[in-house]
């Protein structure tokens, strides 16, 4: 019977992967999968009606790259109101929070996140919210800051998501995004505000090592 509440999909979590700290913000554990293929197979198998994809049990190198620019200059978010966009394990957003923001809303397309999100930030004592669906046009609650970690991947989303990034940016809203070289990540309409070697797994890179920057996006 595939798994439906949200208290299973916790279990689930906590039994296909170990807290281990993030590569480059150490400071931070996530729950994570040292293999990919078995976790994709559990999911596929277990979690009927969801995506298969456990994005969710990796810390993605655009996001490691933002969390390391957020936990180093975290004036960017203390006492504001942020939100983080496809926030998969809830790294960038448990970052943020333990940067001192007043509020984190984090944000992703697939439901399941929320287990995932509530799992990691139980592990480093922060509670951020959670919403699921499409984020994108949907109204969303006066916000300071919205970060985005590795979201370039995919063309559609990526098309989708620049065009809303820097509409928020006329709004008033600071947008950061981390990009790990992805192949549909923008080329104009942005500054590069930091860069880093990003300790990574060739379970789900194409090395050990990846470049990752993090991108203000501009209006």
């Amino acid at each position: 019977m595939p798994l439906r509440t949200l208290e299973e999909l916790v279990q689930f979590v906590r039994e296909r992967t170990d807290p281990a700290p993030v590569p480059l913000a150490p400071e931070l554990v996530l729950h994570q999968a040292s293999e990919l293929t078995p976790l994709w197979h559990a999911t596929a198998a277990e979690l009927a009606g969801w995506d298969d994809s456990p994005f969710w049990a990796f810390p993605w190198a655009g996001g490691q790259a933002l969390a390391r620019y957020v936990l180093d200059g975290p004036e960017l978010v203390r006492g504001r109101s942020i939100a983080d966009f496809a926030t998969g394990s809830g790294l960038v957003a448990i970052a943020a929070l333990r940067a001192g923001a007043a509020k984190v809303l984090a944000l992703d397309l697939d439901p399941f996140c929320e287990a995932a999100v509530r799992v990691n930030a139980g592990l480093n004592g922060v509670a951020p919210e959670f919403r699921a669906g499409d984020a994108i046009e949907a109204p969303l609650p006066a916000v300071d800051v919205l970060l985005a970690g590795d979201v370039f991947y995919e063309r559609s989303l990526a098309a989708r998501s620049l065009a809303w990034f820097h509409r928020l940016a006329a709004l008033g809203v600071r947008v950061l995004a981390g990009d790990a070289g992805r192949t549909y990540a923008p080329r104009e309409g942005f500054v590069v505000r930091a860069s880093y070697d990003v300790p990574t797994t060739v379970e789900i890179e194409d090395g050990p090592v990846r470049q990752a920057r993090v991108l203000e996006i501009l209006p």
